[in-house]
This record gives structure tokens, sequence and C-alpha cells, in this order.
């Protein structure tokens, strides 16, 4: 069963359950169980070999195996560390005051979506830290409009991935950088933006979809819920345990503007020290540009983080906003928070184990290699629907950039005009399908930092990113056939555009029909 279909057999499964069922956490247990029985059964001698054998690799390979990897524990570290920085803000009062500031000037709902959008684009260091901090700010704004959360973790996550992947200072451009050849990477991650046509058409549709005010599939549902009975869930929700309520009256913006600003200050400066620009080499010093490209996303965040929720702690002490104990309180509570993600998390990243275990890898890139020679013109279009596949089912974009980006640069060589729009249809798909998938820990951050059901979210979501995939693909055919013949295929990114927008016209002509 090793590198055949069957590979993606474990992801589909947890995926179907998960919508199926609404519930994330069994049928992702599901999918790592089918995951150990395809490993394990076909070499086993007996029952009790592959009994055990299926125990081993799912605790022992996979549940054991991603908690001791250095890289996720210090993503988890970090987020435990956001956890508490939002727990702290809300006690220090810093969220409730800018609730209250931008409720003086904020007064419609457009206004409160936008500004979740400015903001979600302003924190483009890294998806994490984006869903987390806009979630935890603009919630009281959102809820006060009656913005359901459907709609506010679709505005996270559209605002997280998409933008990351077209800033050339954050993480993903680490990520997409570490995998091209020849140190190019991040020079071709610049110039691969253009053509990240998924990315900026999800850009165009949320700022469309806000000022039309459009609303389609389930998540009109949800919209009508809020607006109309002031249901913002449309159900449970399941973060009311932890949700934490405080409204601090010596609590101001400062409070809140202060900790973000030295967040985002110290994990650019965390990534810039793990990628070694503070150590001289024998040419001296490295620039900022190979700083961010030999940068490690993990240890760069959790290091600066670290240090942001110390420098905060200082702050707040010389504010006198808070007392040593309420600050040493938050922490646990800031950890509590977060069980729900990391417990998903903790099961995404095991159940990907299992997919790797079973050559899913050698699979995708074995049907990729071989269709090349035949569809010369559409291989970027090709390369986007194997990207958005491959990230759908494991949940992850930057294990679809290390195994998609080295088979296109081998494809087509660097002055191939095909070759920089295939690498950024590869970003793009890969985006599209952690943008879509229930397991991907970017959807899952978002539905964090709204507050707002997993499952739900992850099903109002899908119509309108499978809109800007399909909008997607169809500028990829296009752009690969004109680069083919000579034609600039960039001329794709306005005509996609115009065709984004074009599909939400026509959505609300008919709803008003």
């Amino acid at each position: 069963m090793y590198a055949t279909v069957w590979a993606l057999l474990p992801p589909i499964i947890a995926i179907a359950l998960a919508l199926i069922t609404k519930e994330v956490y069994s049928s992702l247990f599901i999918g790592i169980l089918v995951g150990g029985v395809l490993y394990a059964v076909p070499g086993a001698g007996s029952v009790g070999a592959a009994f055990e054998g299926t125990l081993m690799h799912v605790f022992s390979d996979g549940v054991a195996g991603v908690l001791s990897d250095a890289y996720n524990v210090g993503i988890l570290v970090f987020l435990v560390i956001l956890g508490a920085m939002v727990c702290l803000m809300n006690k220090a009062g810093g969220s409730a005051a800018f609730g209250r500031w931008a409720a003086n000037n904020i007064k419609t709902r457009v206004g409160a979506q936008l500004a979740t959008v400015v903001l979600g684009v302003l924190i483009f260091i890294d998806d994490y830290f984006n869903c987390l901090t806009v979630g935890s700010v603009m919630r009281p704004l959102t809820d006060k409009h009656r913005v359901s959360r459907a709609k506010l973790a679709y505005l996270i996550d559209a605002t997280a991935a998409p933008v990351c992947i077209i800033a050339p200072v954050s993480s993903w451009a680490a990520a997409v950088a570490s995998y091209a050849e020849d140190g190019q990477g991040l020079m071709l991650f610049i110039r691969a933006i253009p053509y990240n046509f998924y990315a900026l058409f999800t850009v165009v549709m949320m700022v469309g979809m806000i000022l039309m005010k459009v609303e389609f599939g389930s998540m009109a549902k949800h919209e009508k819920n809020a607006q109309e009975t002031g249901d913002l869930f449309s159900g449970a929700n399941p973060y009311t345990g932890v949700e934490d309520e405080e409204k601090a009256a010596k609590g101001k913006v400062v409070d809140l503007v202060v900790p973000i600003a030295v967040l985002i200050v110290c994990c650019i400066i965390g990534m810039l020290y793990s990628g070694n620009f503070f150590l001289a080499g024998d040419e001296g010093y490295m620039n900022v540009v190979t700083a961010f490209s030999n940068s490690d996303a993990s240890v760069g965040l959790m290091l600066g983080s670290a240090v942001g929720l110390v420098i905060t702690m200082l702050f707040y002490l010389c504010r006198r906003v808070l007392s040593f104990k309420d600050m040493m309180d938050a922490i646990p509570e800031g950890f509590k928070a977060m069980v729900p993600a990391i417990l998903i998390l903790t099961f995404a990243w095991t159940l990907k184990t299992m997919t790797d275990s079973l050559g899913a890898a050698e699979f995708v890139k074995g049907v990729v290699k071989g269709s090349a020679g035949a569809f010369h013109a559409f291989l970027p279009a090709l390369v986007f629907l194997v990207g958005c596949l491959l990230a759908f089912a494991t949940g992850t974009s930057w294990g679809t950039f290390g195994i998609l980006i080295p088979i296109t640069q081998e494809v087509f060589p660097a002055d191939n005009p095909l070759s920089i729009i295939c690498i950024a249809a590869c970003m793009a798909g890969a985006v599209c399908g952690d943008h879509c998938s229930p397991i991907s820990d970017t959807t899952i951050m978002a539905s964090a930092g709204a507050q707002c059901d997993h499952v739900n979210h992850v099903s109002t979501q899908l119509p309108y990113a499978v809109t800007c995939a399909a909008i997607s693909f169809v500028s990829y055919i296009l752009a690969g056939v004109l680069a083919s013949v000579g034609i600039p295929g960039v001329i794709m990114l306005p005509v996609g555009a115009l065709m984004v927008l074009g599909c939400l016209v026509v959505i609300k002509k008919r709803q008003a029909a």
C-alpha cells in the first residue's frame, strides 16, 4: 500500500467524518487509526502482531513522535504564550478599551468587518499570531454589530495564510524559500507574488463581499441568524467555559496596542535571530532577506513571544493595571483557552505522520511528474489542483511546498516563463487546500481566534474558498497558455479579480430576484 492511492485514505476518512458528524476529535482519531492499520496490518504475521504494530505506530511513532518533535513543541509553546498574552490583555482591559474606542468610531457592520480585514493584513508576520490576536481584539466589536462568529472566523482565516503567503517578511516566506534551490528562495517567492492568484483573489473577494453585502452558502444562514435574532453561533459556543468576560475599567487602548506591537517586533527579531542575522560569518553579517530565508519559524516565534510576554508583564506592572498575582493567574487561564486548539493540532500532526508513513508524498510526486510532459501549457493549473488536493488531505501548506516546489523546478528551467507561474500555482494551491481543510492548523487557529465551532467555520468557509479556487484554476489555465506563446501570464491577475467581482454581482442579483 506504500506510495499508492491508499495513502490518502486516512485523511479522506477523517475529513469526511468531521463534516458528517460535526465532531472533529473522534473523526481525526479514526483517521489516525485507519492509517495505523494500513501501515501495520499488511506486514503482520498474526492478529496479535497487527494489533501491536497498529498501537505502536499510532501512539509511539504518531502521538509521542509529534509531541517530541522540537519544531512542533516550539509551535505549542508559542500558542500557550499567545493564549496567556490574550488573557493578560483581556484582564488589563485593553481589549475592552479597544472595544469602547471602536464602538465610538466604527458605527456599521461593514466598518467592523473592514477593520477586521485591515488588522489581519497588518499582522502579516505569522498566521498563528494573526488568528489569535485578530480574533481576541475584534470579537467585542463584531459581536456588538451582530457579525456571526462563523463570518469572523472566515475573515480571520482569509487574512491569515493568504496574506502571509504574499508577505515577503513572514514565516511562510521563510518556509517557501527553504524549499527552493540555489539559495534564491526569497527572490523566487517575491517574483511569484503577482501569480499567486488564490491568495490575491481571496482578499479581493473578501473586501468585495463586505462592501456589496453579499453572503451565500451556509454562511448566509449564520449571518441572517446573527442580524435578526442576535444568535452569533447558530448553535452552541464550544468556548463558553474559557471566554474571559472581565472588563477592567482602568484599561486603555494602549494596553492592547503596546503588547501587540511589542509581540510583532519581538517575533521579527526572533526570526532574524534564528536565521543567524546577529552572528557574523566569514563575510560579515548577513542581510535581512538572507536571515529570513534561513530562519526557523518555530524557534523565532517561540523566543520572540516569550520575550514579548515578559515585556508586556513589566509594562502592565509599571502601568499598575494588573497585580503580579493576576498576571501569574493569566498563564494557566491562557493555556486552558488553547487546549482545544492544541488537541486538534496534535491529532492533525499525527494524521500527517500516518499519511507520510504510507508514502503519500511519493504517490503525488509520481502523478505530477508523469503528467508533466502531456500537459505542458496546462501544468500551472495541474500543479494548482494537485496542491489543493494534497494540502486539503494532509492539512499542511508547508508540507505541500516541500513536495511540489522541487518537482516544478525539475520540470522547468529557471528561465522558462512557465517556471515562476508553476511555483506560484504550487503556493496558491497549498494555501487553498489548507484554507479548505478541517484538519489544517491555520483553520483550527482561526476557529480558536473567533471562538467559533470548528465544523461550522469549515462548512461556512468552504463555498467561498471553492469559488475563489475555481476562478484561480481557470486563471492558471489561461496564464499557462498565454505564457507558452510569449504573452505575460500576469495579465490574468486583473482579469481574474474582475471575474471574482463579477461573480459576486451575479450572486447578489440572483438573491435579489
